[in-house]
């Protein structure tokens, strides 16, 4: 079993064979796919968020106490999850659990928060499963993927584009983003061209890129994690798709564009966060000040992702001090109105566990950035 654990400013992530659970006074758990088809999207994600624990912990941390997060590798396999999940909670004891990956992973996880009564801050999916109805121990950060996939048939639409097709992958994820595909359709008053799906555990697109090229569409929503929408979109391109290739914000990371490769470009990916440039929002020139500070490149959008899920998690264990626990810090984020991220506001309340409704679209430019 693999921990990470985030502790002292400065310090890189680091991988250990034993627990500093002892040394802890706050302590966070994270089950997340350090390795496996989301891993480049995950390590940026974490870069992001341990940019608010490092520089809280380098201050004290909160009221006094520093925070730790554990975080297990699941390799994105929901059964590791599970029982990753159960391990933080049962024996580790962590008081909250942040910013795990995957809709599958996320939703088979649910039961165990409740039973123990742990808040969930910041999962890295955008699954309407987790906002309708309100799940009492999820607290999200972004918005929904079905109103990602809405804004980009909107937007297609808007361009004139009408022969748009969907390839998703076979999961509760998958169909999750075609609801909202087929929400936008219809909104638009148009068809859907096709729907394919692939195996999540082994995706082939041997069959699917053909048949994608025999309709010659000219957008294709792909929705699916890493390594498999790269793999898929460089079939359909393999295949002579010209068509224009969307995916969501869970592939908006560095590393997804340097796996495309030649690929990347003009590839459009919704977004769930203002720009990582934009300076008209302070948290991200605070973002980009920390990762400055650190000697970082650039911020992507799944370092803001991170960046901003840490400041709510941080925000409501300052809110559950000067004893957090469990109980007062799912209260403490329950009761948190208005809070101010820093250009954004985001509120929760009882039956309201949304968080930000935030949605935008941007391209990749030939220089391998996003642009909006």
């Amino acid at each position: 079993m693999r921990f990470t654990h985030w502790l002292r400013a400065g310090t890189a992530l680091a991988v250990c064979c034993t627990s500093f659970a002892a040394q802890a006074q706050i302590l966070i758990g994270q089950t997340v796919g350090i390795s496996g088809s989301a891993a480049a999207t995950v390590a940026e994600s974490m870069a992001g968020a341990a940019l608010v624990f490092d520089s809280i912990n380098a201050k004290g941390g909160v009221g006094g106490q520093k925070v730790e997060i554990i975080s297990l590798d699941d390799k994105f396999d929901p059964k590791l999850t599970l029982e990753h999940t159960r391990t933080l909670i049962e024996q580790k004891g962590v008081i909250g659990m942040f910013m795990t990956r995957g809709t599958p992973h996320t939703q088979g996880i649910v039961p165990v928060l409740e039973q123990h009564g742990v808040p969930l801050v910041g999962p890295s999916t955008g699954a309407m499963a987790l906002h309708q109805p309100v799940s009492k121990y999820i607290f999200n950060v972004r918005a929904t993927y079905q109103r990602e996939v809405e804004k980009a048939i909107t937007h297609l639409n808007t361009l004139g584009i009408k022969r748009i097709g969907v390839v998703h992958v076979d999961d509760t994820f998958g169909a999750d983003g075609l609801a909202g595909a087929l929400n936008g359709f219809k909104a638009n008053n148009l068809e859907a061209l096709f729907i394919e799906k692939f195996d999540r555990a082994k995706p082939d697109y041997s069959a699917i890129a053909p048949r994608v090229a025999g309709k010659e569409p000219q957008a294709v929503i792909f929705i699916g994690t890493g390594a498999a929408v790269v793999d898929g979109i460089k079939a359909l391109r393999g295949a002579g798709v010209s068509a224009q290739i969307v995916t969501l914000s869970n592939n908006a990371s560095g590393g997804f564009v340097k796996a495309l490769g030649d690929s990347a470009r003009g590839v459009v990916v919704t977004q769930v966060f203002p720009s990582e440039r934009s300076l008209n929002y302070s948290f991200i020139k605070e973002a980009m000040d920390l990762a400055k500070a650190k000697g970082m490149g650039d911020l992507t959008p799944a370092m803001v992702e991170g960046f901003v899920s840490a400041k709510v998690l941080v925000e409501g264990i300052r809110r559950a001090s000067p004893k957090p626990d469990r109980a007062r810090l799912h209260a403490a984020l329950e009761g948190m109105k208005k809070f101010d991220i820093g250009g954004l506001e985001l509120s929760y309340s009882p039956t309201d566990h949304t968080g930000l409704d935030f949605s935008d679209l941007s391209i990749i430019g030939p220089d391998g950035r996003f642009r909006r």
